[in-house]
């Protein structure tokens, strides 16, 4: 009778546990890409260390945060990732709260950059990349924004479209090689339109970059480091550019939505992302360059990664606050100009 008792109240509080685990419950807004790596390396360890369960919501950046502010009354999403310029626009709607970084430990850790990226502690930085110029070494050589309009390069060049994130970046880099990089973007724009008919393409999706480069229909193109590795991939004689007037780049953020129904939870995720182990891991896997300044990874690591303070500090970055509030006016201009 005594072992019957001990085993029914063993199978009540397994039974209890579960419940409890299915209870806990946090959904999580992020990026499609990598999601098996991010799955491997980050959900699944963190589901086993905090007995719950982690949903998984995808798409791209402007659908996820269309689907944040329909519901930002009553969110379904406790955190989001996505660009630090989105997590601006975020918190000027109102969808995000800010950030207690008392409770996440880890935040100590980062770049300094990335502690604080859009103010008032609405975001923080979990990864960043560099953009700069792929180029075919056999064909061209590449050492500065300007040369993408060469003649060498005369129908063999690629440009992200303006409503790409590489898009405006890489506009501000070619505003600095001519000599203006007035935050407006005309004169780089009116480069680009003077140009057009020599570009191959204003692509969408770095993908289309790789099979363009594959196919051998073009020679150079700006893109982020974070497809570098699959261009290396290609076995081709492919460069990444140092131009005269630097590398630009991006960041990506994590935020909170108002009103999460699972803070705590999203609190320790964060913290756990954000760990010096995980953050390793990713890098490894060379799914995120780390924001974590105690990350060491191997040289052949780190040159398929933005990685390092001092190429931190190198980057020419675009505040957010500029790429947010001149969004409308560049893509006028750009319509004006280069999409006639």
């Amino acid at each position: 009778m005594i072992k019957k008792l001990l085993y029914a109240g063993a199978a009540l509080l397994a039974a209890a546990q579960v419940a409890d685990a299915a209870d806990k419950k946090l959904v999580i807004s992020v990026y499609g890409f990598g999601q098996d790596k991010f799955k491997e390396l980050l959900y699944a360890p963190f589901e086993q260390k905090c007995g719950c369960e982690i949903v998984v919501e995808t798409g791209n950046s402007v659908e996820r945060l269309a689907k944040l502010e329909a519901r930002k009354d009553d969110p379904e999403i406790d955190m989001a990732v996505m660009s630090h310029f989105d997590a601006l626009a975020a918190s000027r709607k109102g969808i995000t709260s800010p950030i207690d970084v008392s409770k996440i430990p880890n935040h100590a850790k980062l770049y300094d950059f990335a502690k604080d990226p859009i103010g008032g502690n609405f975001a923080i930085g979990y990864s960043f990349y560099a953009t700069s110029i792929v180029y075919r070494s056999d064909k061209v050589k590449v050492g500065s924004w300007n040369d993408l309009f060469s003649k060498e390069l005369a129908g063999r060049a690629a440009f992200p479209n303006i409503s790409t994130t590489q898009g405006p970046i890489s506009l501000y880099m070619v505003g600095k090689a001519i000599g203006n990089d007035a935050a407006d973007l005309k004169a780089p724009i009116a480069k680009v339109g003077e140009n057009r008919d020599s570009l191959v393409t204003f692509y969408e999706r770095s993908s289309q970059l790789i099979q363009l480069l594959q196919q051998d229909e073009i020679w150079a193109a700006p893109v982020g480091r974070f497809a570098w590795s699959r261009i290396a991939k290609l076995g081709m004689p492919i460069e990444w550019a140092t131009p005269k007037e630097g590398q630009t780049g991006g960041m990506n953020v994590m935020i909170m939505t108002k009103g999460a129904k699972n803070a705590d939870l999203a609190y320790e995720f964060m913290n756990y992302w954000l760990s010096t182990e995980i953050q390793t891991k990713l890098a490894e896997a060379l799914v995120d360059s780390p924001a974590n300044s105690e990350v060491k990874v191997a040289d052949n690591i780190a040159m398929n990664l933005t990685y390092g303070a001092d190429t931190v500090k190198d980057l020419h970055l675009l505040a957010p606050e500029v790429i947010l509030d001149n969004r409308e006016s560049w893509l006028a201009e750009w319509n004006s100009k280069v999409a006639q």
